[in-house]
């Protein structure tokens, strides 16, 4: 039971080449679109879903900020379904790979970083001291400030690893164990059972959470950089 414990994680080939950018591609391709004016009821809760999300994200930027609206909904909607698909049997969760969340935190935290030494550079540097704060006290706080700065884009990525990760372990935990007792207690293989559909819905539930607060982290450091 514990050989395959990681093998879903492991990314898949298809003769021999990475089929990591196909599973990362696909999410797209199941987002409804619509060519008449009238739209139909999943188009139209879908746009419904998009436009709340924006406005909640997007009510606190300025008009500088706003300006990545598109770039945030777009994330929040590829990685929540990229999260969902993941919980089918025998399928792959790009967000449980770390460099796969790194290349999508740094490029952004990098980007919301520079744009604040462009536009505000004396706010920026700012933060790096807080005012009154003692002078032997400065060197240390500025390479603190500094580091936590620089953490920043590594926290995104390994809190949406880490709660997609721990997820899919104890799914497939629990799965295991409720295959194993099947042949030995049926009762207990009820309860088990009944705790692991549990456990999917919560899985669904965080697989939306997290593609919320990644995209929301990232439009707080965006805020704190216009």
């Amino acid at each position: 039971m514990n050989e395959n414990l990681f093998a879903s994680f492991i990314a898949p080939t298809i003769l021999g080449l990475p089929a990591a950018v196909l599973i990362i591609l696909f999410p797209p391709l199941l987002i409804p679109t619509s060519k008449y004016l009238i739209n139909n009821r999943l188009i139209t809760t879908q746009q419904w879903l998009i436009k709340l999300t924006s406005k909640q994200m997007m009510a606190m930027h300025n008009t500088k900020g706003r300006t990545w609206s598109l770039m945030l909904v777009s994330l929040i909607i590829f990685i929540a379904t990229t999260n969902l698909l993941g919980l089918l049997p025998h399928s792959f969760t790009p967000t449980t790979q770390l460099s796969m969340n790194l290349a999508m935190a740094i490029p952004l935290w990098a980007g919301a970083v520079i744009m604040g030494f462009r536009s505000k550079i004396k706010n920026a540097l700012a933060h790096f001291l807080p005012q009154g704060t003692p002078t032997p006290l400065i060197p240390m706080l500025v390479i603190i400030e500094t580091i936590s700065l620089l953490i920043q884009p590594m926290a995104l990525a390994v809190r949406l690893t880490a709660n997609i990760t721990a997820g899919h372990l104890l799914m497939h935990l629990i799965g295991s164990v409720t295959l194993a007792m099947s042949t030995i207690n049926l009762p207990s293989t009820l309860i088990i059972f009944t705790i692991l559909i549990l456990l999917t819905i919560l899985e669904i539930a965080v697989a939306l959470i997290q593609a919320y607060v990644f995209t929301l982290l990232v439009s707080l450091y965006l805020h704190d950089n216009t």
